[in-house]
């Protein structure tokens, strides 16, 4: 029986020890990246590709509104047959699903712009962190800018140890 409560003494001991040996610590993302010069050249870089993406949109757009008004003119003064009529709207027609087709494809271009342009960006980042986090002997570092965590002491921020890795402060 003594050897019994020994036993269970000792393993306590060790898990509480082993639940105390770990650290823990926690960080903002969206600070951190709003903290970062890169992003705002990313940004500025995707603001532009979408402008450029926009205005061909835009110029699309505006060449079928051209057409649509040409047609109801041309309708109203009766000078389309029926045929001619239905001709001109299955050509409305095909140039509205180009236009939605481009809309879809622009979404997926600029997704794939805003991954190219942010990828080595939180790259460093990660690398940074895994860096902090071995150097001081964190066993978990949590991302309290997703809202991961509802609780967390301020003095295992990290957010100054990464900035300074990265050489931002």
């Amino acid at each position: 029986m003594r050897i019994r409560i020994f036993l269970f003494l000792v393993l306590g001991f060790i898990f509480i020890t082993n639940i105390n040996a770990q650290k823990f610590g926690y960080i903002n993302s969206t600070e951190l990246l709003m903290a970062h010069p890169d992003v705002k050249s990313a940004d500025a870089k995707l603001q532009e590709f979408q402008k450029q993406l926009f205005a061909k949109g835009q110029q699309m757009a505006q060449e079928f509104q051209k057409h649509y008004e040409a047609y109801v003119k041309d309708v109203n003064a009766g000078l389309l047959s029926k045929i001619q009529m239905q001709e001109k709207e299955n050509a409305l027609a095909q140039e509205q699903n180009k236009i939605r087709e481009f809309e879809v494809e622009m979404q997926q271009k600029i997704a794939k712009k805003r991954e190219e342009l942010y990828k080595p960006i939180l790259d460093k980042i990660q690398q940074a962190i895994n860096e902090v986090g071995k150097e001081n002997n964190f066993t978990f570092i949590f991302d309290a800018g997703t809202g991961g965590i509802l609780y967390a002491e301020e003095s295992d921020n990290i957010i100054d140890l990464v900035k300074a890795k990265l050489g931002l402060k």
